[in-house]
């Protein structure tokens, strides 16, 4: 965060959205494989090739296949910012998958399965989350018309980013670009 005079928080967080390398048909099974290991080296904001790891830690990603996963932090040593690298399917201040998500949104709406019958299945079954969790993840979504509403919210976001987008030609800060978009599906902090 910027302070009065302008200047940031050398020690502020920021997300960085690694990608996913594996085949689709392995998606589900292995989209956190090597997420301990990447690191994104340039630097968004002040866009040179400077970030250094800076240490590893895991974080819980809950899914049919994941309970926890390694994720990579770095430190930009120009700017003096902190970055965590995350996948994709591992959205911040969450629990669960982007894939669990989805696949409960998918049980819910095609399936038409109750609350507590859409939560999807889990590597730890004792991290199922409570009907009341699963509401608050389709939270926003028109069950009438899922994909016009995804699709609706989806572009919106994009489009806001896109107006206060400066450049494309980096792939971090491409990737930081999905915060806002895969917020729509599971709100961050929820």
């Amino acid at each position: 965060m910027a302070d009065r005079s302008g200047k940031r928080d050398p020690c502020e967080v920021t997300i960085l959205f690694v990608p996913v390398s594996v085949p689709l048909e392995r998606l589900a099974t292995c989209w956190a494989e090597d997420s301990d290991e990447i690191i994104l080296r340039r630097c968004p904001i002040c866009e040179q090739d400077s970030i250094v790891g800076h240490g590893r830690r895991r974080k819980q990603a809950h899914d049919e296949y994941h309970a926890w996963i390694g994720i990579r932090r770095g430190r930009c040593v120009r700017c003096g910012r902190t970055f965590t690298f995350l996948p994709v399917f591992s959205q911040p201040y969450t629990h669960y998958s982007l894939l669990a998500r989805c696949q409960a949104l998918l049980r819910r709406i095609v399936e038409h399965c109750s609350w507590e019958k859409a939560a999807p299945k889990f590597k730890d079954a004792d991290r199922v989350p409570d009907p009341s969790t699963v509401r608050r993840w389709l939270q926003g979504v028109d069950e009438s018309q899922p994909a016009l509403s995804f699709l609706r919210k989806t572009a919106a976001r994009a489009a806001r980013w896109l107006e206060s987008a400066h450049s494309l030609q980096d792939e971090s800060v491409f990737l930081s670009w999905l915060t806002p978009v895969l917020e729509v599906l599971c709100p961050m902090r929820r």
